[in-house]
């Protein structure tokens, strides 16, 4: 390398910083990027900074998933070392057969406690029916009633006996 081209490509990592490192990519396409540490013109000291280009640009986009979990733990450096395709699809394989003795298991379960009620073992949960707040007017009927329930213009004070005293009321 000439004397001038390294001259000019200190002054431009001085200036600019080092340029980004690709690291890898996933399986969806997405590019890991790396800018390793280094020191900035007036001796200020910029941290290893890791990202990722997605093949989807528009953040609205995203959805979970769309980043391998390995990849993420990469980016926020909660591992050091980026991973391999290898450890990725045996981690999803991993993933999947516990989802499926998940499913095994729960489905067992289901039958089991579908024996225990028709044996009488257990008893069944209860089921029930919300009917509405008992303080509301319409409480227990199927529908609120469509007769008005104010009584702000013919409200007289005292007049009001609650229903069934008849008329006991003491003066």
């Amino acid at each position: 390398m000439s004397w001038a081209w390294q001259a000019l490509r200190a002054l431009r990592l001085r200036l600019l910083g080092p340029a980004k490192e690709l690291v890898g990519t996933d399986q969806f396409g997405n590019k890991y990027y790396r800018v390793p540490k280094h020191e900035t013109r007036a001796g200020q000291i910029i941290q290893e900074r890791r990202f990722v280009e997605a093949i989807n640009r528009q953040a609205y986009q995203y959805e979970m998933g769309d980043f391998p979990i390995e990849w993420e733990a990469w980016i926020r450096k909660k591992r050091n070392d980026p991973p391999t395709i290898e450890e990725i699809l045996k981690n999803e394989n991993y993933r999947e057969e516990m989802k499926q003795k998940i499913k095994d298991v729960s489905e067992k379960d289901k039958l089991l406690q579908a024996k225990e009620y028709k044996e009488g073992l257990v008893a069944e949960p209860a089921h029930t029916q919300v009917k509405g707040h008992a303080s509301a007017p319409y409480y227990g009927k199927s529908e609120p009633s469509q007769d008005p329930t104010s009584t702000a213009n013919t409200f007289q004070p005292g007049s009001w006996m609650p229903p069934g005293s008849g008329s006991s009321h003491n003066k």
